[in-house]
C-alpha cells in the first residue's frame, strides 16, 4: 500500500515527504489545483522515473512550483517587466509563467525547449516542499498521461497504485482546470493554455502592462 501521509502538520508531513524525495522517491501531493506529482529537479534518476510513472514522452516537459518569488532567479534566466507585473497580480495562484531556463536545468524539465515552466502555488503544502527542496519541485498532475486528474489523495491512491513512494492527503482539491500557462519569453505574453484562471483576466493585465 502506498503510505498517505496525513497534513494533521503540515511541517511534520511536509518534512516525511521531502525526506522522501531527497532520496530520489517521487510523491503526490495537494495544490489549489489538482493533485501534483513532486520529485527532486536536481535528481536525474528521479526526473526519469516521473516520467515512467506517468507513461509520458521525454519531448513534453515538467514545470515546476517554487517555494518563493524570491527562488525564482534560480531557475529562470531572463524576468521581463510583463512578468513581474503578471506575478503580482497572479501569485501565489494557479498561473504557469514560461520562462528562458537558467543554465544547468535538467532538459527532462524542458525537453529541449530552453523554456521552463514556473509557479508559486496558493497551497500551503505545495510551497513548503519546494522550500524543503533547495527552492522547487515537479509539478506534473498526478496521474498517468491520457488519464484524468486526482483532487484526492484516494483518487490518487486508486489511479496510480504502487508507483508512487506517498501521498500527502491534504484533502480535497478545487478540480476543474489546471493551471493556466502564459509564455512571457514573447512579446507581448501569450497565453498558451487556459486553466483556472480566464485568458481574458490575464490578457487584460497584459495590455496594461503594454500600456504602461
Amino acid at each position: 500500500m502506498i503510505p498517505v501521509i496525513k497534513t494533521d502538520s503540515d511541517e511534520a508531513s511536509v518534512t516525511e515527504a521531502a525526506a522522501i524525495m531527497r532520496e530520489g522517491g517521487v510523491i503526490a501531493y495537494p495544490t489549489e489545483t489538482f493533485y501534483g506529482l513532486g520529485a527532486d529537479i536536481r535528481n536525474e534518476g528521479a526526473l526519469e522515473r516521473l516520467y515512467t510513472i506517468k507513461g509520458r514522452g521525454f519531448n513534453k516537459p515538467i514545470s515546476i512550483i517554487i517555494g518563493s518569488r524570491d527562488d525564482l532567479k534560480w531557475f529562470a534566466r531572463e524576468i521581463t517587466p510583463a512578468a513581474e507585473s503578471l506575478m503580482d497580480r497572479f501569485w501565489p495562484g494557479g498561473v504557469t509563467l514560461l520562462f528562458q531556463a537558467a543554465h544547468g536545468l535538467s532538459e527532462r524539465l524542458t525537453a529541449g525547449t530552453g523554456k521552463i515552466g514556473i509557479r508559486l502555488s496558493s497551497n500551503p503544502v505545495a510551497t513548503l516542499l519546494a522550500q524543503n527542496l533547495s527552492g522547487a519541485i515537479t509539478a506534473t498532475s498526478a496521474n498517468r498521461s491520457g488519464e484524468g486528474e486526482c483532487i484526492s489523495a484516494g483518487e490518487v491512491v486508486a489511479a496510480m497504485g504502487e508507483s508512487v513512494d506517498a501521498v500527502i492527503d491534504g484533502g480535497k482539491t478545487q478540480g476543474g482546470a489546471g493551471s493556466t500557462i502564459v509564455d512571457t519569453t514573447v512579446d507581448p505574453p501569450v497565453v498558451i493554455r487556459e486553466g483556472i484562471i480566464s485568458s481574458s483576466e490575464l490578457y487584460r493585465e497584459i495590455r496594461e502592462v503594454q500600456k504602461s
